[in-house]
């Protein structure tokens, strides 16, 4: 079961995207007002994850290895690492 909170561990993150058979690596997958988790550039070595909801999509390509940049409406950014199911 997957509990709600400000921070996730990684190995949540990965059972998200099992979940959710989405990666963030997309562009097309993320869309403003989306609930996402992100990792923040502090955060990489850690793999901690930060969630919330897109305010802005900073990537411009439509992929990236490491996932979408994105900006919250928290004004954190970080790159997208999985959706959260269920929440739009």
């Amino acid at each position: 079961m997957i509990t709600r909170g400000p921070r996730r561990s990684r190995m949540h993150v990965v059972d998200l995207c099992a979940m959710n058979r989405t990666n963030g690596l997309n562009r097309t997958d993320i869309e403003v007002g989306k609930h996402v988790l992100i990792v923040q550039k502090q955060d990489q070595a850690s793999g901690r994850t930060t969630e919330g909801i897109v305010k802005d999509i900073l990537t411009r390509s439509g992929s990236h290895p490491h996932g979408i940049k994105v900006r919250l409406v928290t004004g954190e950014v970080g790159r997208v690492k999985a959706l959260v199911p269920g929440d739009s």
